[in-house]
């Protein structure tokens, strides 16, 4: 049977800046001229006279921390995260703990002392604490091997709008540049109504309108916005089929239900049981090295308990002990769009400094009192049959047999967007109702 399938799987934006205060919105428009000539950065030495911007380094860390140990940090940061969120709603969630700890990297760069030590404590990397300087190697060399893949489309990349007239440290401008490509690009923060429709346009080219918006209120007093975003786009490597596609009941919880479009296929599956956490774990692959990874427990309510559980260890347990099968799948379709204040989110995860006025960022700037006062992510998701777009647990028991020919993902379930080669999570989410956003 020839079938289609396309997920759409979008935008991924983290931005921080160091402001003060907050304005209103306003309908002014932005000339398109202005839009295309106002980043003087780009073109003019006078801000960096000395740029000793080097080729990104292709020669990978020290045999003592290698990639894969690396990833499984960051997994885990991501992992912690997912559940500060879950703690605060039962609602659809999704986010992207790799857009977030490349922002993070950067204010590594950029920080010293208690601010850097809290930083590196929550994407687990203080086992580096003698080794700082490859973080930034080993952050590059993930970049680039996820980026270098032809068979889906993958794009990363941070930008930093800084105030006319703010002073950073050509050091860190080099750094960030080479072992990021950080763009800098000029705004006039004063003008915060016209600066807000300058950044808010360049995200939307950036991210190919997928986030069309993203600053709603912005700050006059700002002095730099940082802006990393992630643009993913594959394609199932077995799609769905349109034609197959019919309303069923979603299971919301013991009292709702809710009618979806649900996709089905039959197909070979990677699927595992876990009968400690009792749920249902199957990957399904896009072209490419990336796949999805499906958790959905036996229980309607159980998914909170699965959540608990969530570890780099326990997901890799459930990938060495699946076995290939033939299986009919049902999935719904949806579309998920989260955005989150990351910096309160941070803060319960011990990161404190960055957003005080104790924060030490004397490797951005000479400026003293400076601070961060706002991480803001926004994510969307929408899985359809047109193709995909997208801007261990100790005594677990873990079976493969046993499995059912049918698997129906018709109550709430998590989800996971995996690159293979470098075992990274790029994207994190729950859905409790396919019909919300």
């Amino acid at each position: 049977m020839k079938t289609e399938f396309s997920l759409v799987f979008f935008g991924l934006i983290a931005e921080m800046y160091l402001s003060n205060g907050i304005v209103e919105n306003s309908g002014v428009e932005v000339p398109q001229s202005l839009v295309t000539n106002l980043f003087p950065f780009n073109d003019s030495d006078k801000q960096y006279p000395r740029d000793t911007t080097q080729e990104p380094s292709r020669e990978g860390p020290s045999p003592s921390v290698s990639l894969h140990n690396f990833t499984e940090k960051i997994n885990n940061f991501g992992f912690n995260l997912y559940r500060k969120i879950a703690l605060k709603h039962d609602n659809n969630i999704f986010f992207s703990p790799l857009s977030l700890s490349f922002a993070l990297a950067i204010f590594l760069l950029a920080s010293e002392g208690e601010t850097h030590l809290q930083i590196s404590q929550s994407l687990n990397l203080t086992f580096m604490k003698e080794k700082d300087e490859q973080f930034l190697t080993l952050f590059q060399q993930l970049r680039l091997n996820i980026t270098q893949n032809e068979e889906f489309t993958f794009l990363q990349n941070s930008v930093s709008f800084i105030q006319e007239d703010f002073q950073i440290k050509d050091v860190f401008h080099n750094l960030s540049k080479q072992y990021f490509d950080m763009e800098f690009l000029s705004v006039d923060f004063r003008n915060s109504t016209l600066a807000k429709k300058i950044v808010n346009e360049h995200i939307k080219k950036k991210t190919r309108g997928k986030i069309p918006v993203l600053f709603h209120a912005f700050d006059q007093h700002a002095k730099m916005i940082l802006v990393n975003y992630i643009l993913f786009r594959g394609k199932w490597l077995h799609p769905f089929s349109t034609k197959l596609t019919q309303l069923e009941t979603f299971y919301i919880d013991n009292y709702r239900t809710v009618q979806v479009p649900m996709m089905f296929k039959t197909d070979r599956i990677a699927f595992t049981f876990d009968k400690t956490l009792q749920c249902y774990v199957l990957k399904l692959p896009y072209k490419g090295s990336v796949q999805m990874l499906i958790v959905m427990p036996v229980k309607e309510a159980d998914y909170m308990f699965v959540e608990d559980q969530l570890t780099n260890e326990l997901v890799e347990s459930w990938f060495k002990t699946m076995t290939i099968r033939k299986m009919d799948i049902y999935l719904p379709s949806f579309k998920l769009d989260q955005t989150y204040h990351m910096d309160e989110l941070l803060q319960d995860l011990g990161v404190k400094e960055l957003f005080s006025y104790k924060a030490d960022l004397r490797h951005l700037t000479n400026q003293r009192f400076v601070k961060i006062s706002q991480i803001l992510q926004r994510a969307s998701i929408e899985v359809d049959e047109k193709g995909t777009e997208a801007a261990a647990v100790s005594g677990s028991e873990i079976m493969a047999y046993s499995l059912p020919d049918t698997i129906r993902i018709n109550h709430p379930f998590l989800f996971m967007i995996y690159e293979e080669n470098t075992k990274i999570l790029l994207f994190v989410g729950r859905v409790t109702n396919p019909t919300e956003l």
